[in-house]
């Protein structure tokens, strides 16, 4: 196929696509529903926020708001039980009182009650806020019966996570990501638990939200979740298709008037740390250190965001991966002054070709940390137009060279979940021996265009600038989307030139390719077979070629989930795959895959238990040829928990590869483990074992939260390198680390 037919087929398809199915998708769809209107009430004497909420006189002045209605498991029919909703504020603060009512109070469901962690497995009450009503973006706090407290940005109404994917996961992954959880606000909830159901009270101050000020209707929707009978209601309807995150769809929030306010938050902090390095011999370095972050408002909707002598060691540790290929692994961001607005500096192909990956600030290729000496960011709204602008400084140490790091953004949303933007990236080494062309800068543009309730155009184009080289620096990608009911239909075309090289952003495949990824997903929920509560068929396709169009990669994935009533679910699939090698490579010590195109067939089962019991499983099992030989592959993943407070996770990743050059078995185990004082005062333990790469690793956290994730830290992070003769430690890095930091709300 050649270049300009692939083009004009990808872009001829993508727009039938949404065509096609924006056709299906009338002949298919209730009716739309008009989406509802609350009202807050403004007090002068704000409710008690001690989780009671029926016998607090504050809440009374506010009519509640009792319309839910479920998307699961009985779509458009009203919720099970009774939800009441109040809405309050004063001049400082926003109020929410929810009365959960249950008439089997003693069948709640709580998993965990540490800050931030997945809610799909527990009962729960989530709220979305769209400060600017521009109907894509807003934000998310919510909780559970154990008063856990979580929030996070949604951007791009989730970045097409799809049905079901409200936040379960606790990173944001690649550039599509779309919904931050690692965003940490100042907030409060407090809940209650009666023999009538439970109740809840949020206390949400307005300097923790973005917004234009003045008199002016914000987005609003609330989302409960049922976990014994899996269902899902929300306020404002959603077809099963969507999430909490379909912004777009939100309902109305009408009264507020909140306040014009600058504020300053400072945030010093001070650690000690106690640390060995087998590199650097058998002594104990005891090391202390002192640093500051601040944030300013400008504006209700526009941040200052500075950081001096940056550190993270209250971050947790990487989850280590096995790489059975010849491209790079994607890891994803964990720091939190990267993770604040992530969503507005996303730019590119997830996971493949992104233009900005903060990862590449402050983190050498080995894994190393690299000091930071500091940085600021704007970001924010300036009317219609959001902005973002970073700039950090890192130090010289371990013979990198220090680097100037820029990354400047704007986006101007429009109606209709549309937008286009411009994004410019640069790094330039800075100091003694820094070089004159030692610098690379990124330059892309991107958009996306809604096309009614359901389906979307988007895409970007790139350029890269390196110093020596003039051609093929390009990238670009279109894709089309559109999630009806019950069929979604997604296409997307991806090109990157033989010489496009971010930087400081992410690149999977070095020296450029085309990609073709199409895929098809349907949500079913028949009567006539009742022990199904949902079937979900579906299948993907994905290709990739070199530029002198030999084919690299081919996956044709065929599957099916099938979820019981009981909450147990199975899937059944095969992956059709086709690997083209052109250069030898290593893929164990000693056994090489030599150049030629492998064609393969491979089976695919997984079974899992309900995952919000007390004990649950899952077991997945690949079985089917690879690179000319054949794998097995089995992943079992065992949870128990006891009540909130103790959760334990224990999962086994095993490959057993047979190939005409050698036979080799990895294994990769990890084991997390944790235990909630209270929702703010944890233990944790991250303990993995890779014979793949011969390390064992263990990463304990104690944590002691104060205000927007700041307060007490302790940290020990243990790594060995394991003779794989005598299964004997032969080199240790350990460290001990104490951190101590504190927000200073200075104008407040």
């Amino acid at each position: 196929m050649s270049r300009a037919h692939m083009r004009r087929w990808a872009v001829s398809l993508a727009v039938c696509v949404v065509a096609a199915s924006g056709r299906f998708a009338e002949a298919q769809e209730i009716a739309p529903v008009q989406p509802p209107l609350a009202r807050a009430v403004k007090v002068t004497v704000p409710p008690v926020v001690d989780g009671n909420v029926v016998d607090d006189p504050a809440w009374q002045a506010a009519m509640p708001l009792t319309d839910f209605w479920q998307t699961s498991p009985d779509a458009g029919r009203p919720a099970s039980e009774l939800t009441e909703v109040r809405i309050v504020y004063t001049d400082t603060a926003l109020y929410f009182g929810v009365v959960l009512r249950d008439r089997d109070a003693q069948g709640l469901t709580v998993s965990d009650s540490r800050r931030d962690s997945p809610l799909d497995e527990s009962d729960s009450f989530r709220i979305l806020l769209d400060t600017y009503r521009d109907r894509q973006n807003g934000f998310v706090f919510a909780t559970n019966p154990a008063a856990l407290e979580y929030d996070g940005q949604v951007s791009n109404e989730g970045g097409n996570s799809g049905a079901g994917g409200g936040g379960g996961g606790r990173q944001q992954a690649g550039s599509g990501g779309g919904f931050n959880l690692n965003w940490d606000g100042s907030w409060t909830v407090r809940t209650a638990t009666t023999d009538a159901g439970w109740t809840a009270e949020f206390e949400i101050p307005f300097r923790t939200l973005r917004y234009e000020a003045g008199e002016r209707e914000w987005g609003l929707n609330f989302q409960r979740t049922i976990r014994r009978r899996k269902e899902i209601a929300y306020w404002s309807p959603l077809p099963i298709q969507f999430d909490l995150m379909r912004v777009s769809m939100a309902g109305s929030l009408a009264g507020l008037n909140p306040p014009v306010q600058r504020n300053l938050k400072v945030i010093p902090y001070a650690l000690t740390e106690a640390r060995r390095r087998s590199t650097e011999g058998p002594d104990t370095d005891l090391l202390g250190d002192i640093g500051l972050d601040a944030k300013y408002s400008l504006t209700p909707s526009l941040t200052l965001d500075a950081t001096l002598n940056t550190d993270f060691a209250q971050v947790e540790v990487d989850e280590q991966q096995v790489n059975l290929d010849r491209f790079n692994l994607f890891f994803p961001e964990k720091r939190p002054f990267f993770l604040e607005n992530a969503g507005l500096f996303a730019v590119g192909s997830s996971g493949e070709a992104e233009l900005f990956f903060s990862r590449r600030i402050g983190i050498a290729e080995s894994g190393e940390a690299i000091p930071i000496v500091g940085g600021a960011r704007l970001s924010g709204r300036a009317g219609p137009v959001n902005i973002g602008v970073l700039n950090m400084q890192t130090d010289d140490a371990d013979g990198q060279v220090a680097n100037n790091f820029t990354v400047g953004r704007v986006r101007r949303d429009f109606r209709g979940r549309s937008n286009v933007g411009a994004m410019f990236v640069q790094r330039q080494a800075t100091g003694e021996g820094a070089g004159r062309d030692n610098y690379n800068r990124a330059f892309a543009a991107d958009g996306r265009w809604g096309i009614g309730r359901t389906g979307l155009v988007s895409g970007f184009v790139a350029r890269t600038q390196t110093p020596g080289v003039s051609d093929s620096q390009h990238a670009y990608q279109i894709g089309a989307r559109n999630e009806t009911q019950p069929l979604t239909l997604a296409l997307t075309y991806t090109e990157t030139g033989t010489n496009f090289n971010p930087e400081v952003g992410f690149l999977s495949r070095a020296g450029g390719f085309r990609k073709i990824e199409g895929n098809a997903f349907s949500r079913l929920r028949p009567r006539a077979l009742s022990m199904f509560q949902e079937i979900r068929p579906h299948s993907t396709y994905r290709a990739f070629w070199s530029h002198d169009g030999f084919q690299e990669t081919g996956y044709w994935h065929i599957d099916s989930h099938w979820e019981l009533k009981n909450s147990s679910e199975f899937h059944t699939g095969m992956n059709v795959t086709r690997e083209g090698v052109l250069r030898a490579f290593d893929i164990y010590p000693g056994v090489p895959v030599l150049p030629g195109t492998y064609d393969h067939v491979e089976a695919q089962f997984v079974f899992q238990t309900n995952q919000g019991a007390p004990v649950a499983g899952r077991m997945q099992v690949v079985r089917g040829g690879f690179f000319g030989g054949d794998r097995l592959s089995l992943s079992p993943q065992l949870r128990l928990r006891i009540g909130e407070v103790f959760n334990t996770e224990l999962t086994w990743e095993r490959n057993d590869v047979d190939l005409s050059g050698g036979s080799f078995i990895t294994n990769l185990a990890r084991a997390r483990v944790s235990y909630s004082f209270s929702p703010r005062v944890f233990v944790q333990s991250l303990v993995q074992y890779n014979d793949r790469a011969n390390i064992w690793s263990n990463n304990f956290r104690f944590g002691w939260l104060q205000q927007a994730n700041t307060g007490v830290f302790l940290v020990y992070t243990d790594s060995q390198l394991i003779d794989d003769v005598a299964f004997v430690p032969r080199r240790a890095d350990r460290s001990f680390i104490i951190k101590f930091s504190r927000m200073f709300d200075v104008l407040n």
